[in-house]
């Protein structure tokens, strides 16, 4: 799992489906899939962005920042009993989340504009948001899908996981709905992305699995990905 409030490395593939299977072949045999997946080893991920006006979080992806954050709401295979908000910071390919649970009540209570309540919550992280909201005017900016395929290894904490199906709801402003409207953004059917995490350092026998020849790491983010349309 990964650790809430510590830093960890967090390394990105754009791969083509038959690296895919090649690569997920050679990690079955010795990684496990998360206990988390559903039956077909698999679930889904939404997370609600947020940026301001001049689009804070966006810019500094692109500038390449060294060091930055975004705050994001994200629950899973479309059920709202689970809701949590989150901070990523990013520092070059070092990774931290932070984490609190919102309950959906207060989940949609934020994103129609109702923040009084967030000043004085027993987690920090919403109070901090509820800061950032009025200091950086922060706001709900787009929901981004996509399918995760997880697969975890005791030594080094190491957690490998495919991307597909990145989704975005473009300019559609309403979120946590049962039906949601949103498009493809992969440029190619098929393609995926391969990310792998772990704490100080990565098992060789792993690092041996992943190597494929023709991918290469890059700075890729789902946000940026989703937001290139507007």
């Amino acid at each position: 799992m990964e650790l809430d409030g510590k830093y960890r490395h967090e390394l990105k593939y754009k791969i083509y489906f038959s690296e895919y299977l090649a690569i997920r072949q050679r990690l079955r045999s010795v990684m496990r899939p998360d206990p988390h997946a559903g039956a077909d080893g698999t679930y889904q991920i939404r997370s609600i962005y947020f940026d301001n006006v001049y689009d804070k979080a966006l810019r500094e992806k692109v500038d390449g920042i060294q060091k930055r954050e975004k705050f994001r709401i994200r629950y899973y295979n479309d059920r709202f009993s689970l809701i949590t908000l989150e901070k990523k910071i990013k520092h070059n390919s070092l990774c931290m989340k932070k984490d609190a649970e919102i309950t959906e009540a207060e989940c949609r209570a934020l994103l129609s504009g109702d923040t009084g309540w967030m000043l004085g919550h027993s987690e920090e992280l919403v109070r901090e948001l509820y800061c950032k909201m009025k200091s950086q005017q922060l706001r709900p900016r787009v929901l981004v899908s996509y399918k995760r395929e997880p697969y975890v290894y005791a030594a080094g904490n190491v957690r490998v996981t495919f991307d597909s199906n990145i989704r975005t709801t473009l300019f559609h402003r309403d979120f946590l709905e049962n039906q949601v409207r949103d498009i493809e953004t992969e440029e190619v059917p098929g393609d995926m992305i391969l990310e792998v995490k772990f704490d100080e350092f990565l098992p060789e026998i792993i690092a041996c699995l992943l190597q494929t020849e023709g991918i290469r790491q890059q700075a890729f983010s789902k946000y940026g990905a989703c937001r290139k349309f507007g």
